[in-house]
């Protein structure tokens, strides 16, 4: 199992900003674990692509290229 790295209080700030007036727990668990995962997910392929173009530095092009595979 993945590491939690963006916070619940973090979630509900998102749902807020996004025009959210209240947010049950459950949508801020749902929401969080997804958004972790999806976070993880891109961290894992953007490393990749970095290794694969013999580099130790992940740049913005390999998050945007992580970010199109689904």
């Amino acid at each position: 199992m993945i590491s939690m790295y963006i916070s619940t209080s973090t979630i509900k700030r998102i749902l807020k900003e996004a025009g959210a007036e209240r947010v049950s727990n459950d949508a801020i668990m749902i929401f969080h674990e997804n958004i972790n995962k999806f976070a993880y997910k891109v961290a894992t392929r953007s490393v990749k692509f970095a290794k694969h173009a013999k580099r130790k530095t992940v740049d913005s092009s390999d998050i945007r290229l992580a970010m199109t595979f689904d």
